[in-house]
């Protein structure tokens, strides 16, 4: 904790444009934005974000009315299996917008919050090439990883030799979810808020999740 303090001043301190402060400053009570990257590939150096969508999360509520979705114009080629996966072509992100342009509107929209992912780390870094250019440090936002609480409230007792599934699909069906559309970042930020509050539920009555998996009510609301 200390040393997060710390960090963060020092980011605070290192920050080249003051405009951007709102960063540093502490969220709203009991908020938090789930995030998705789609990117041109797996290479955090070479590739490109090409969509990225964000959601806010007030206590139990997803406030589906309160997202920004972005289609990005990315700087690099796309490796066609990541066309595969998200199926944006390049014809498709073409007309979208530089990320120079949409990154103040989407730290805006951001602000203090903790982010909310699956795998945040990778959508971070893409993201914090860009937001070291624009403001001269990395985003200073907590983050919370999804499948670290699953993991946490299904696997942290487990014995040696238990076999850990991790993959999003997973994830969903052992919480009783609904599966979206897969690799749209709106969808995937929507499928993982779903996800974040099912766990945040199970935290807050100390309940884990049974290895035998699946059928797990959940309370909370999208509007």
């Amino acid at each position: 904790m200390a040393f997060s303090r710390l960090r963060r001043a020092l980011g605070r301190a290192a920050l080249r444009d003051r405009d951007y402060r709102f960063l540093f400053e502490p969220a709203p009570v009991d908020e938090a934005v789930s995030i998705d990257c789609e990117t041109t590939g797996l290479n955090r150096r070479k590739d490109d974000i090409v969509a990225v969508a964000a959601i806010k999360i007030r206590g139990r509520r997803i406030l589906a009315s309160e997202r920004i979705e972005i289609v990005v114009r990315p700087q690099t080629r796309m490796n066609p299996e990541a066309i595969k996966t998200h199926r944006l072509r390049e014809a498709d992100v073409a007309g979208g917008r530089a990320i120079a342009e949409a990154l103040p509107e989407l730290l805006r929209f951001i602000g203090g919050r903790p982010l909310v992912g699956y795998y945040l780390d990778f959508d971070v870094a893409m993201l914090d090439k860009h937001v070291r250019r624009l403001i001269g440090v990395a985003l200073p936002n907590p983050r919370i990883e999804v499948s670290a609480l699953y993991y946490r409230l299904k696997y942290g007792d487990a014995p040696p030799g238990v076999q850990v599934d991790l993959s999003f699909s997973n994830l969903i069906a052992d919480l009783d979810l609904p599966m979206l559309d897969r690799h749209d970042a709106y969808s995937d930020a929507l499928m993982t808020a779903m996800i974040f509050l099912a766990l945040s539920e199970r935290m807050r009555r100390g309940a884990r999740i049974a290895r035998r998996g699946g059928g797990n009510a959940h309370h909370f609301s999208v509007s």
